[in-house]
């Protein structure tokens, strides 16, 4: 026979937080411990933080300050905000909050708390359960908590920022020097894409500059059949006729390529130097403009005809 899962209100099992919830944590800490996966000792009860009151205040195995909330309701801004408070003026290295329904945006808070890898945080749901007319037993379920992937995440999110504002700086002094010698570019706005580009006076063909992390390109970049791009392999081999005097008035090898995976192509002058390379940067910037207005050079009387 098997009897029937029933939750019971929690106010029913513990009808004040601070005087029984937090009373009862405190001597089932073990529990909490099996949830989160941590050692925690030492508990405190109602310990100061200023003038606030945290809940419990434990230490784990290593000695390290861990702050806990409850919350027998909703999670609301206030006990986030409360937790955080807490974690500061503790010093604490983790943060572990209860609360009997958790919220998909505290959820998500949480989750990018763990990505800053400035603390460990934990959300918790507390139920209470009993199956048939037996007593009520706790129910902690793990909600959210700090991960290797979330950490990795995090880490991911702060590289893509970090390159979109090196991007952008990059970008800022290329089109200032731009603007000195041609009016190609001088519509553009710096951004922080690796391309910035504009038309080439032909529908679907562009001059773009392109900067990576250790080096840069000015291209010539093809795009106009986005159907099956046959019409744009075809507009390839048409320049590609002239290849000899192009690349003899840009004075230089070009790469001519056929991009099978996004269905354009592009041909283009690389040069060494990136993003990364910042001490570089006014050198690199003068190359890659000098290179496009050759490339530009090179290009527009074929260009013409192709109208």
């Amino acid at each position: 026979m098997i009897g029937k899962l029933q939750r019971v209100p929690l106010r029913e099992v513990w009808k004040h937080e601070a005087h029984e919830f937090t009373h009862w944590l405190h001597e089932n800490l073990t529990i909490l411990n099996d949830v989160v996966g941590l050692t925690l000792v030492s508990a405190h009860r109602e310990k100061s933080a200023g003038d606030f009151n945290v809940d419990l205040v434990a230490e784990d195995d290593m000695g390290n300050v861990v702050v806990i909330e409850n919350q027998l309701e909703k999670s609301n801004h206030d006990h986030l905000g409360k937790l955080i408070t807490y974690l500061t003026a503790m010093e604490a290295k983790a943060a572990i909050w209860l609360v009997s329904q958790p919220r998909p945006e505290h959820v998500r808070a949480i989750t990018w708390l763990n990505e800053s890898r400035a603390a460990a945080f934990y959300l918790v749901k507390v139920e209470a359960v009993k199956i048939d007319k037996s007593v009520p037993a706790p129910l902690l379920t793990l909600i959210t908590g700090p991960s290797e992937g979330t950490a990795e995440a995090g880490e991911a999110k702060r590289e893509i920022a970090e390159r979109h504002i090196f991007r952008k700086k990059f970008w800022t002094g290329l089109l200032a020097v731009s603007r000195k010698r041609t009016r190609l570019h001088s519509g553009l706005s710096p951004g922080i894409s690796m391309y910035i580009g504009t038309s080439a006076g032909v529908q679907g063909l562009y001059f773009h500059y392109a900067v990576r992390r250790h080096d840069a390109q000015v291209e010539l970049y093809i795009d106009q059949d986005k159907d099956t791009g046959e019409g744009n392999q075809r507009i390839l081999n048409q320049l590609k006729r002239h290849r000899a005097q192009i690349e003899k008035t840009f004075g230089a090898k070009l790469d001519w390529e056929t991009l099978d995976e996004k269905r354009a192509c592009r041909i283009r002058y690389v040069v060494r130097g990136g993003w990364l390379d910042e001490a570089n940067w006014p050198q690199l910037h003068v190359t890659l403009v000098d290179a496009m207005i050759r490339l530009e050079k090179a290009f527009r009387p074929y260009l013409q005809k192709l109208l």
